[in-house]
């Protein structure tokens, strides 16, 4: 009789165990699809940012929202600059 409740005993033991590895297993499987979704978000995320922050996007956005604009050729003035030697 002491064999059969120590037999059960090891059962339910190596049942807890397996259901607990299958719940943990369909976890893991949950979190990596989580995590392929959330790299292919930040992906696009990274290339809005990378073309919101080009030089064509923003001088585009300057010029209409700021009322800023592109200097002419002419409009730019060079100072010379005397080296000073110590």
């Amino acid at each position: 009789m002491l064999w059969l409740v120590v037999f059960l005993g090891v059962a339910v033991a190596i049942q807890a165990r397996q259901s607990a590895a299958i719940a943990t297993a369909r976890r893991v499987a949950t979190l990596r699809e989580q995590r392929t979704a959330l790299e292919a978000e930040r992906s696009a995320l990274e290339r809005q940012i990378h073309v919101a922050t080009s030089r064509r996007v923003l001088g585009d956005r300057a010029e209409r929202d700021l009322g800023l604009m592109q200097p002419q050729d002419s409009q730019f003035t060079l100072f010379p600059i005397d080296r000073v030697r110590p």
